[in-house]
């Protein structure tokens, strides 16, 4: 009988790449790793791994034992889920994956009303880019993401996961308000009226990779220029305070405003694009409790969001 721990660590192998990232995600040392798979070997009786330079590298044989690993797993999580549905208190630990202005609009609301709702469950949040965030979803790092999408650029897909809509937000261009000197104000005296005219600004955006930088980067050049990116960072708090202060541009979604006021001007954009904002889980868990009831939560905390006033405009 294989065991299904081994066979784990073979999967996260084959998903991680390394015997030392394994290790690391699993909070097992490198040389446990190791041994857990030559005892999987031993037990499969055909060579699993070999060696190419300093890394290892899955056998056929080993790809074949993977693929069944994944459907075991997800049946193990299915009976998990099923097991802990039929119980009558809602508990246990979600470990949420979830992005900045994400997590700034919805998190208080979601765990104010988790600890008096359901108060035996417990929220772990961990700030990822929703690239990331899906990828470790699927890894089985997290059991619930909170991701975006921008128009025109889909989110990756991964077949394990579903996909729940919580809301959507208008993208706008952010520029400093009239009156506030700084880099901006120094090279264009007259009014920003719409994206054009921010072309030889300062811009901010998020590094390369990002679906919001890739977004913003297509719209600009749509609109006939080549943003000016002086300023890279992916906390959108430190964009709004080089916007506010003066020293740049941006595109920002409307989320980022829930329970403030922006002291700058935004701007609508041409076919006033909305960023959609959704959840994903496995399947195979999506039912469990604690996850249904993150999800509700959720889904009320952003629908309080999506019911807020807009922000001002110029």
């Amino acid at each position: 009988m294989l065991d299904v721990k081994r066979l784990r660590l073979l999967r996260e192998l084959q998903i991680r790449g390394t015997l030392a990232d394994v290790a690391l995600a699993l909070q097992y040392s490198p040389s446990a790793v190791s041994q857990q798979l030559a005892l999987l070997e031993k037990e499969a009786g055909v060579k699993l791994l070999r060696k190419v330079g300093r890394r290892v590298q899955l056998t056929a044989q080993a790809e074949i034992l993977v693929a069944h690993t994944a459907e075991i797993l997800e049946t193990l999580e299915r009976a998990e889920a099923d097991m802990s549905a039929s119980l009558t208190t809602v508990a246990g630990t979600v470990r949420l994956a979830v992005f900045q202005s994400a997590a700034l609009a919805l998190l208080p609301e979601l765990l104010t009303a988790m600890s008096r709702t359901y108060p035996e469950v417990r929220i772990e949040m961990t700030q990822r880019e929703p690239e990331t965030a899906l990828y470790e979803t699927w890894a089985r790092d997290f059991d619930l993401v909170v991701a975006e999408q921008y128009p025109g650029h889909a989110a990756p897909r991964h077949p394990e996961l579903d996909r729940v809509v919580l809301t959507t937000d208008a993208i706008r261009l952010a520029v400093p308000s009239p009156g506030v000197s700084g880099s901006v104000s120094a090279l264009r005296s007259t009014p920003i009226l719409d994206l054009g005219d921010t072309a030889g600004l300062p811009w901010v955006m998020e590094p390369r990779g990002a679906a919001s930088r890739h977004w913003a980067e297509q719209a600009c050049r749509q609109a006939g220029f080549e943003p000016d990116v002086r300023f890279e960072t992916a906390d959108l708090q430190a964009q709004v305070s080089l916007i506010e202060s003066g020293h740049a541009v941006a595109l920002l979604p409307d989320l980022m405003w829930t329970g403030r006021a922006p002291a700058l001007t935004l701007l609508d954009l041409p076919g006033l694009p909305r960023r959609t904002v959704f959840t994903a889980a496995r399947r195979a868990s999506r039912r469990r409790p604690a996850i249904l009831a993150c999800r509700e939560l959720l889904a009320q905390a952003a629908q309080g969001v999506s019911g807020d006033a807009e922000p001002p405009t110029a």
